[in-house]
């Protein structure tokens, strides 16, 4: 079975700052992975949505914080964790320009996931 990985939210934050927002996209690449293989949505592509946030400069990932957003609530009920539904507010975050505060929330709350998967 695929084990998702527990990542400290702010490494996340540090790596993304250091590498001049590259990790940044192996992070949106690995979130995706993960939730796809949390949630058992074939629909959801990793490479795909790279490459949406690509060519359009950044503008899909707008979009797609609020997408994996509703992915997490979804990865959170099947867990059998409380649900916690901030996909609004990862979209009004990634409007101001505040991505980076959305990665550490949401890896926060993958990790949640992660960690019941564990015991």
């Amino acid at each position: 079975m695929y084990k998702n990985q527990v990542r400290s939210p702010g490494l996340v934050i540090v790596l993304s700052i250091v590498t001049c927002g590259i990790y940044a996209w192996y992070w949106i690449y690995k979130m995706s992975e993960e939730l796809q293989n949390a949630t058992g949505k074939s629909s959801v592509s990793p490479g795909t949505e790279i490459l949406l946030c690509i060519v359009t400069c950044g503008i899909y990932a707008i979009y797609w914080y609020y997408k994996y957003g509703k992915l997490i609530a979804e990865a959170q009920e099947q867990a059998g964790l409380r649900v916690e539904d901030n996909s609004v507010l990862y979209l009004l975050l990634a409007i101001f320009g505040l991505g980076i505060v959305n990665m550490a929330l949401m890896q926060s709350a993958a990790n949640k996931i992660w960690e019941q998967d564990l015991i």
